[in-house]
């Protein structure tokens, strides 16, 4: 048993999923794909920007030989399906210089890790922007691809090699592995490199900066939901009241009691006297 920094923090991430033998390495098994790059580049965002937004790559590679484009993302967010689709297109987007060929140059593949989870529960779920037919059959046009891993939920059924790389991200998020579990030459690099005694005192201090993003962000979510809760019982409360008011009137009015009687006793205008005299 080994105690280590969890991967759910961004900089221990990127330590060890920026060199570029282990992103190759994770790539192969994750995508089935050989890439061959000399450089992995982290917060990687374009000029001009794309959109109204300046996306910025968690993780990002390029393989010019094999035309392929590579990202990496692994934080979580409420709209993370959305947020990484929006991604995947930048990448799309910025390789288009012409309107006389919208064909990009690099097809591009995007694999998020949501080490928080997902509302969906499931381990692996893939975008394929490839057309189908009616029977199912694919066309080999657009061969790109979003991959969702959710090392939360993998089981004995998550299929060899994803099981191995997802376990031993979860493993890692309590800071604490039992080495001796994996026969994976990278994973077992990986456990090397994220150990507690090699986290730099500049990492740890970047892991205490998010750690306490997240703890405002949880407090913010929390604070919202009891001001929500208390906004909902405030408003059944005077809908109650309000509900009481009318019943009232309704009985007064039955009773032949004057309108304005009536209104100066339940604060209900005339106008909505008439109103609820109406609907009987």
């Amino acid at each position: 048993m080994i105690e280590v920094a969890s991967l759910r923090y961004g900089v221990i991430f990127k330590k060890v999923f920026s060199k570029p033998h282990i992103f190759t390495a994770f790539v192969k098994d994750i995508l089935g794909l050989e890439i061959e790059i000399d450089k992995v580049e982290t917060e990687k965002s374009f000029s001009p920007i794309i959109g109204h937004v300046d996306s910025r790559f968690d993780l990002f590679a390029e393989d010019k030989k094999n035309h392929l484009i590579v990202d990496i993302q692994h934080r979580r967010y409420q709209d993370h399906y959305d947020r990484f689709l929006h991604y995947h297109c930048v990448a799309l987007l910025e390789q288009i210089t012409s309107s006389g060929n919208y064909k990009p140059g690099m097809n591009v593949y995007t694999i998020v890790v949501l080490t928080s989870g997902d509302k969906h529960k499931t381990d692996i779920s893939i975008n394929d922007f490839r057309p189908r037919k009616l029977d199912g059959r694919y066309i080999p046009e657009t061969q790109h691809k979003i991959i969702y891993l959710c090392p939360k939920y993998v089981t004995d059924k998550t299929p060899e090699p994803y099981r191995e790389w997802l376990r031993a991200i979860d493993d890692s998020l309590d800071q604490k592995i039992e080495e001796d579990n994996y026969d994976n030459e990278t994973i077992q690099e990986i456990f090397s490199l994220i150990k507690e005694d090699k986290v730099s005192p500049q990492e740890a201090f970047r892991m205490k900066d998010e750690y306490s993003d997240e703890e405002y962000l949880r407090d913010e979510r929390t604070k919202g939901r009891k001001e929500g809760i208390q906004e909902g019982i405030q408003e059944g409360i005077q809908e109650g009241i309000e509900k009481e008011k009318k019943e009232n009137a309704k009985a007064m009015i039955t009773e032949g009691i004057d309108f304005s009687l009536i209104s100066k006793i339940t604060g209900i205008s005339a106008q909505e006297l008439d109103e609820l005299k109406n609907q009987g």
